[in-house]
């Protein structure tokens, strides 16, 4: 099923004598939102209590607890968190050119020349709606001032601020100077710009911990496999890197990071024990989050769970598994927040505002002006 439908079915199929037992939910964003599915959702807490002890709080992802619990309800088990903010090298291609992974501004612009040249694109993103552009915005945002971001989708600064606005000048120029391939509001971050860095063509994207996904020989060979192209294409080395600080002030790259998902208790399952025991075992038990951590696509909620790196199947094993490892490492220890404080209004209106600044059709003030709007229209609930 789709995300975009997600929602739209589990509503009417929850509120029915019939529903599913147990169902997924996020944190925030539009797809199965704790905030809207809680009221249908067991109260989780007395058996996660009597599953990991009555200091269960101190044993998950402090966030995950606080961000799925509604009115005092934990209405989900966490089972998962995921971070972004680094960027996805192709390792192949810049060994092939003898390019370093860029580390300023003036850096990317050159790197990207030579890939230019050489007839490939450089760094690709998909700015048609997806939202993975936000990702970039907040990148940028914390190279020119660590925190900002955070404060003003928390409300405790406004997207007027001139840090923001400058973020969006950076962003802007980095389309201008040649770093993001054109035509980026045009396509969308799956399939286009997936297929794209996957099969070769372009040497950089950003993505997030999920893409970690990509470095498994097993994954790999699924996904060009999908894209359509022969079986013989040679499969990349794909490696996580730090976000360049285009903003020139030394300040180090950020990962940001959210709980994913949480396994719900339907209130009206006819078989409320077994629903619980299956909703728990994914994210309460070690074995369940074995499996979560094993995928290479998410971070386990539970603390001291980590992927079993000697048995998981990698293109380049001595390159990438330390890469990897080093980025699973960040995502656990990131505090700073993705999207979680973004509901869907407020998460489109920067989505507009980039595709408005990268197209041309506004100035970053007035797209930091319209972004404000919408925040002032939609004041956050404390």
């Amino acid at each position: 099923m789709p995300n975009a439908d997600y929602s739209g079915v589990l509503r009417p199929a929850l509120a029915s004598s019939v529903g599913p037992d147990v169902f997924t939910v996020a944190a925030a964003g539009a797809t199965g939102p704790v905030s809207v599915f809680a009221p249908y959702a067991q109260d989780l807490a007395p058996a996660i209590s009597k599953l990991l002890g009555s200091d269960w709080k101190s044993k998950i992802y402090p966030t995950a607890v606080t961000d799925f619990t509604v009115n005092g309800k934990l209405a989900g088990s966490p089972w998962a968190k995921q971070g972004a903010g680094n960027v996805w090298i192709n390792k192949d291609l810049f060994d092939k050119y003898g390019l370093s992974v860029p580390t300023t501004l003036a850096e990317w612009v050159k790197v990207c020349a030579t890939f230019r040249s050489k007839g490939l694109g450089c760094f690709k993103e998909g700015i048609g709606g997806s939202g993975f552009d936000v990702d970039t915005l907040h990148s940028i945002a914390d190279s020119v001032q660590p925190g900002l971001w955070a404060a003003a989708a928390s409300g405790q600064k406004k997207w007027t601020d001139p840090g923001l606005v400058t973020a969006w000048t950076i962003f802007k120029k980095m389309s201008d100077e040649g770093i993001l391939d054109a035509g980026g509001v045009g396509v969308q971050q799956y399939p286009d710009v997936n297929n794209a860095f996957l099969t070769g063509k372009v040497p950089m994207i950003q993505m997030g911990f999920w893409y970690s996904q990509y470095a498994t020989d097993n994954s790999l060979t699924a996904a060009l496999a999908g894209a359509g192209v022969p079986a013989s294409t040679p499969k990349i080395t794909i490696v996580p890197a730090s976000f360049p600080d285009v903003a020139g002030k030394g300040n180090p790259s950020t990962i940001f990071a959210d709980p994913d998902a949480a396994q719900a208790v339907n209130s009206k399952s006819k078989v409320l024990n077994a629903a619980t025991t299956f909703a728990l075992w994914l994210g309460g038990t070690k074995q369940g989050q074995q499996v979560v951590t094993d995928n290479v696509d998410e971070i386990a909620s539970l603390n001291g769970v980590q992927a079993n790196w000697a048995s998981i199947k990698v293109v380049n094993p001595t390159v990438q598994i330390p890469a990897l490892k080093n980025l699973a490492s960040k995502v656990s220890a990131a505090t700073e927040i993705r999207d979680a404080n973004l509901p869907a209004v407020k998460f489109q209106a920067i989505i507009d505002a980039d595709q408005g600044v990268l197209g041309g059709q506004e100035s970053p003030a007035a797209a930091a002006a319209a972004v404000q709007q919408v925040f002032d229209a939609n004041p956050t609930v404390k």
